[in-house]
């Protein structure tokens, strides 16, 4: 392994590649350390530490530390998350025409239904920026370090405005040229990078709790063995997969032989990745930052905000239900999106391949749908456990900092997307993977 990192810099477009991407998650980071003017520090402080293990520790958990600054990037990157929600619900519903045209395009129309996700990303960070910045300004003042706007003015609601909504779109910038230009999914290494960014902290504090006996060293281990656990569960679930075997028939064209030769077509039991949980969890956020930042919101004589308080507090049975359900959902949601069974049947059948016992055409493409329906149900449901799980463990363990299922589902799938697509460099230029590797006529290939 460490040969294998020591590859990555002995390509030059690789080594270009990695280098890139660590440089724009130090900009990234440095932003979310930049407050914004007008800010009581020490009272954004107090009241996140009061909050750490509730919405607002979560919420700040995705922001990479950065709304518990109140920093230029506190929006962080929900808004393009949303968007892309919207975008996808959209085309999926086939209900603007225009959207089913684009996504016929090809590669042209991919850019311009990305540049119309922009757009829409613009217009919902103006919304919960305005949303965040008035909550903020009316809120009481935190006990023993007074109000967390020093001075709420009209000049000071229109710059934090805007200055929120800079962040957002420069976050969404820098993501997409990691896309583009670094190794891996810029957006999902952004949420990595905040994720971990906590994960020193937690430890040393962990330690320093210990050690004045605020924390029991077996309560300590049993968390530590715990993580573990769940760690070593995503890891599972995000690399099983279903091989379906495919065989090629032997035809002639001109003089040469082709075919006869047998492969097979993976389908993940997680296809979706760390996308489902992501969107899952932006759809949340939404009513419960409603709820917290106005908690006195009431709609035609009906407390909304209480309400939603109720139903989605962290931890009560609404809450995990609905999180669960809307893991399963994007599950489900993604796959018919990104897999769909009669073009690889279509394929399949033009290049002369049969799955043995399956008649090539329709019959296929039901099969593969079967099948992908029910690794996909597998999959979904062990997704939504270890998302809901640890944090009724975390509870019972009283952790000190936020864990859950969660933030491990997103590390772990992040960090196997971004090895598989380093690993893939070094094996198409002759160097040996991360993984289990082989060799034949001197050409390296996985063996899995």
């Amino acid at each position: 392994m460490f040969k294998s990192f020591a590859d990555i810099f002995r390509i030059p477009e690789l080594k270009k590649r990695v280098l890139f991407t660590l440089a724009i998650i130090v900009a990234y980071r440095i932003g979310a350390t930049i407050p914004v003017p007008g800010i009581n520090a020490e009272a954004v402080r107090a009241l996140f530490a009061a909050n750490s293990n509730g919405l607002l520790g979560f919420l700040d958990m995705f922001s990479g530390g950065a709304l518990n600054r109140m920093s230029i990037f506190s929006m962080g990157i929900m808004p393009y998350i949303n968007a892309s929600i919207i975008m996808s619900l959209v085309q999926g519903a086939h209900v603007i025409p225009y959207l089913d045209r684009l996504s016929k395009e090809g590669d042209q129309g991919r850019k311009k239904i990305t540049q119309i996700t922009r757009y829409a990303t613009l217009i919902l960070a103006t919304i919960q920026s305005f949303g965040l910045t008035m909550a903020i300004s009316k809120m009481p003042s935190v006990p023993g370090a007074g109000p967390i706007v020093i001075d709420p003015s009209g000049a000071w609601l229109v710059m934090t405005i805007v200055t929120l909504v800079t962040g957002t779109a420069l976050i969404m910038w820098l993501g997409e040229q990691v896309t583009e230009r670094g190794v891996g999914n810029g957006i999902s290494l952004i949420i990595f990078a905040g994720i971990i960014e906590r994960l020193p902290s937690a430890i040393i504090g962990l330690i320093r709790l210990i050690q004045l006996d605020e924390f029991s060293l077996f309560s300590a281990l049993a968390l530590v063995v715990l993580v573990l656990a769940v760690l070593l569960a995503v890891v599972w679930v995000e690399t099983a997969q279903r091989k379906i075997p495919i065989h090629y028939a032997k035809r002639m064209v001109g003089r040469k032989m082709y075919g006869g030769q047998s492969s097979f077509l993976p389908i993940k039991v997680d296809q979706s990745g760390v996308i489902a949980v992501i969107f899952s969890i932006s759809i949340l956020s939404a009513p419960l930052t409603v709820a917290q930042f106005a908690p006195e919101l009431r709609i035609f004589g009906f407390p909304i905000a209480e309400k939603i308080s109720t139903w989605l507090n962290q931890g009560s049975i609404s809450y995990t239900l609905i999180y669960a359900a809307l893991v399963i959902f994007f599950c489900y949601f993604y796959n018919a999106i990104s897999f769909n069974p009669k073009d690889i049947a279509d394929n399949m059948k033009k290049s002369g391949g049969f799955i043995p016992g399956i008649r090539p055409g329709e019959p296929t493409a039901a099969y593969i749908q079967k099948v992908l329906e029910r690794i996909t149900l597998g999959g979904a449901i062990f997704v939504a456990l270890i998302a809901v799980l640890p944090d009724y463990m975390r509870q019972v363990l009283a952790a000190p900092f936020f864990f859950g299922g969660t933030s491990l589902l997103i590390v772990v799938g992040v960090s196997l997307d971004t090895i598989g697509q380093v690993e893939s460099h070094l094996i198409m230029r002759h160097y040996e993977g991360f993984m289990k590797e082989g060799r034949i006529k001197g050409r390296w290939f996985n063996v899995k």
